[in-house]
């Protein structure tokens, strides 16, 4: 009986906090606010101003009904548990179920209150390159994609792959794709970095042990209604060229791909997987623009680093996460130090836990 009593104790210490991560009456009070202004007939008029608020309004509406969800559970989970202190022990299953609804809720809520950044809730254009180690690394960078690809559907965004480039003899040598979502840039901003993978080598006669390195670039997806980033046309080359992309339903068979070299920097964006040579110039001069924006980002920082002077080296070091399949099975993240056995699961997709504890490592890094 005590177990039950002290997960609910422990469970109820946790929707309060979530209930202050989310602020419930200022979400009530701005939704209020926002509710009036869209029923306003000129609301339309500024379509970029109405934009925001519009995805504003779907935001705090998201956020209300994940409060009224923990509220709503909480009460089912203290009536389970008053149930099975009486003697009713059927309820047993009913309280366990409960609890693991909420415990995933809770989660979010908690990887959301750790994400505050200036770009954080928004979109994300990502890259993964295939480092050291060959085909192996090709064949890595390809297994990267399609992990990155299910955690991004399983967390109910959206993922738009946009430039694939074949490696030599198997998998891919770079990917470029867009994920759209609320805090897609924040999350998945967790996951940048080298990703090492150590395993018995698929392209070895011999049935060697290989480690092979893969990146994940990300940069937050500029929104090009509201960006500063103007690109003067006369900066631009743009080529276009037959797609060559991984295969598939999207792959086209004309010169439709277009890549853009911006001359004065010499950034290079390239995009093939839409139907047209339209579509894909719009989508590559959005990759572009973002580019730009990071660029210009750094370049500032770097600047405020210079003036301030030297300052302690705080990065993590260049892997930061290694995938082992032999001689034992194990995904360690070398930040957070957390671990998973179930390497399969974590390949398909399962990296929120991951996530979660790199973003609280963060957090009390920067005190």
């Amino acid at each position: 009986m005590a177990d039950y009593k002290d997960l609910y104790e422990e469970i109820a210490v946790r929707v309060k906090a979530a209930q202050g991560y989310l602020g419930l009456v200022k979400l009530q009070q701005e939704y209020d606010l926002l509710e009036a202004e869209l029923s306003n007939p000129d609301f339309w008029d500024d379509p970029v101003v109405a934009r925001e608020r519009t995805k504003r309004f779907g935001q705090i509406r998201q956020d209300l009904d994940t409060l009224n969800f923990l509220a709503t559970s909480l009460e089912e989970l203290e009536i389970a548990r008053d149930l099975i202190e009486s003697g009713e022990e059927d309820y047993r299953g009913e309280f366990d179920r409960v609890l693991a609804e909420l415990v995933a809720h809770l989660d979010e809520v908690e990887m959301r209150s750790l994400v505050g950044g200036e770009f954080d809730e928004g979109d994300a254009v990502c890259e993964i390159h295939a480092g050291v180690g060959g085909t192996d690394a090709q064949d890595w960078a390809q297994m990267m994609l399609r992990m990155y690809q299910r955690f991004v559907e399983s967390e109910g965004m959206e993922f738009e792959l946009d430039d694939v480039t074949e490696g030599q003899e198997a998998g891919i040598l770079s990917a470029t794709f867009i994920v759209r979502g609320r805090f897609a840039y924040g999350y998945l901003a967790a996951e940048k970095g080298v990703h090492r993978l150590v395993r018995i080598s698929p392209f070895d006669a011999q049935r060697r042990r290989q480690t092979s390195f893969a990146s994940l670039e990300v940069i937050p997806l500029i929104d090009a209604d509201t960006s500063d980033i103007v690109i003067d046309e006369k900066d631009l080359r743009i080529d276009t060229y037959r797609s060559s992309g991984a295969g598939g339903q999207h792959v086209n068979v004309t010169d439709s791909a277009v890549r853009i070299t911006h001359l004065p920097t010499g950034t290079v964006v390239s995009c093939q997987n839409e139907r047209s040579q339209l579509q894909n110039k719009a989508k590559a001069m959005e990759i572009l623009k973002a580019k730009l924006a990071e660029r210009a980002r750094v370049e500032h920082k770097e600047t405020l680093e210079k003036i301030a002077g030297p300052q302690e080296d705080v990065s993590w070091g260049s892997q930061i996460r290694s995938y082992v399949l032999a001689p034992y099975q194990m995904v360690k993240d070398h930040r957070s130090e957390y671990e998973d056995g179930n390497v399969q699961a974590v390949l398909d997709g399962n990296l929120k836990r991951f996530v979660l504890e790199y973003l609280k490592c963060r957090r009390s890094q920067l005190g």
